[in-house]
């Protein structure tokens, strides 16, 4: 009988990818604990996507961001087999391209309220996952070595969900302030 518990963890601790034992309030498991929750969290979205090229783009990132968090959770990351790469990236920078070319223009360079429909308010809920994603990795970064490349691959991730959800909105609410 397969078993899911292990009990290794009830006194609060958890296994890297290296068999280090660290607490499970960690930096480091922080940062890759809140991309399992973006991970999750873009799987829900794409739940609500009419879109076979868009839901195909949102899988593959769900599959990099195993990559992301393996990376994170290995101390050498020279030691993980499977590095975020600059081509990851820049498939990153042509769906933004993609979301651009499609957006309607209207108020582009306003705030919005995020979420005229189901798909652009989960991806918006995924943006705002991403971003406290790359403030855990910056913080982890400030203790222990992380690659440029794995910085810079979230923090274009977040600008890729964004970009998705604002081509996906079906109404613009623009928010505008008292002068």
């Amino acid at each position: 009988m397969l078993k899911i518990y292990t009990k290794t963890g009830d006194k609060g601790q958890t296994s890297l990818y290296d068999g280090t034992r660290i607490s499970k309030h960690d930096i480091r498991v922080e940062s890759y604990g809140t991309l399992d929750e973006l991970n999750a969290s873009i799987g829900l979205a794409r739940q609500y996507c009419d879109s076979d090229i868009l839901r195909e783009q949102l899988f593959h990132i769900q599959r990099i961001l195993f990559n992301v968090a393996g990376e994170l959770a290995t101390p050498d990351a020279d030691q993980f087999p499977e590095p975020v790469s600059e081509a990851d990236t820049r498939q990153l920078e042509q769906i933004i391209d993609q979301a651009l070319e499609t957006m309607d223009r209207e108020g582009a360079s306003h705030f919005i309220i995020p979420g005229s429909n189901l798909f652009s308010a989960a991806l918006h809920v995924s943006r705002t996952v991403c971003r406290r994603a790359e403030r855990r990795i910056l913080a982890l970064s400030d203790e222990a070595p992380v690659r440029p490349e794995l910085i810079k691959y979230v923090n274009r991730l977040s600008d890729a969900l964004y970009a998705i959800a604002r081509a996906s909105e079906t109404e613009l609410r623009i928010v505008t302030f008292k002068k």
